[in-house]
């Protein structure tokens, strides 16, 4: 993994982590969803208008159901992890979300796409995961929600879905040719078709959102899109299985928002997991 393909992930998960602190704040459902997915397709618009005009890429069928593919499964992402936000706190969601997504896709990675890691970025690779599966064992945060057990459910739930559109995308940027901003904004835009034929059953609450969390609309519309294609275009010369475990970085960043915004606890077990993960990011970029 070159320093520059981390570079980009290290600022994605930054940005992740930002943005969902920003969601967890508003833990809103379609509404919220459909603010944001409408608010990315508009902005990132004449950028798509852009790369379509200078890299041509070719858009035929294929390309067209791994963009749509993508819409599908990110909503599901999205509802889900809304929902979790909802009834949990973001310390228990957000590292069992991320945590279970990138073992999956590494998983899934080696079977499919056949990358074989070296050993050195295998043994990061586990540091990582298991830094992140430190960071969410802890239960004195779940008693707070209204059902500890949903709570684990969603985040688990998330985080298959994050498996499936890594594994997914990956595919689509990679053996597809679809340019990753390309990519995402076709899964803004999809996804707001989706949920367009709902949307009136539901306008109060849309308004409110708007009125309401118009800054944090925009700041999860911008930063969620920018930083997923930062992901993207680190897989498009990175293997899968280095990338997804990397980003999870993000699990630290969101920890320490949360102590600090959140007024959400720490502990001696936090410190070691972050150092679990420091190592396991090192470990995966010599590798």
């Amino acid at each position: 993994m070159t320093l520059f393909a981390l570079g980009l992930v290290l600022t994605a998960a930054f940005l992740h982590a930002t943005w969902n602190l920003l969601a967890k704040r508003v833990a809103g459902q379609l509404p919220f969803i459909f603010l944001v997915c409408l608010v990315s397709t508009v902005f990132w618009a004449p950028f798509a208008l852009g790369v379509v005009l200078i890299q041509r890429p070719h858009i035929g069928v294929p390309q067209l159901i791994g963009i749509g593919g993508t819409a599908v499964l990110h909503l599901g992402y999205f509802v889900l992890l809304q929902r979790g936000y909802r009834i949990g706190d973001f310390s228990v969601v957000y590292p069992l979300a991320r945590s279970t997504g990138p073992a999956l896709s590494s998983i899934g990675a080696i079977l499919y796409f056949g990358e074989r890691p070296s050993l050195l970025a295998a043994a990061g690779m586990v540091m990582i995961i298991v830094g992140v599966f430190m960071l969410s064992a802890r239960g004195d945060h779940l008693s707070n929600s209204l059902s500890p057990s949903w709570v684990v459910r969603y985040g688990l739930l998330t985080g298959v879905f994050i498996a499936l559109y890594t594994l997914w995308d990956a595919r689509s940027v990679r053996e597809l040719g679809v340019p990753p901003l390309l990519l995402d904004w076709g899964s803004n835009f999809g996804r707001v078709l989706l949920l367009l034929p709902f949307a009136g059953k539901w306008w109060d609450e849309v308004v409110v959102h708007w009125r309401e969390h118009r800054l944090e609309v925009f700041a999860v519309a911008i930063l969620g899109t920018f930083a997923y294609i930062l992901v993207l275009a680190a897989m498009t010369f990175t293997p899968v299985s280095y990338v997804a475990p990397a980003r999870e970085m993000s699990i630290l960043i969101a920890t320490v928002m949360g102590m600090r915004f959140l007024s959400e606890g720490g502990g001696r077990r936090r410190i070691i997991a972050a150092l679990v993960m420091v190592l396991g990011v090192v470990a995966l970029a010599l590798g």
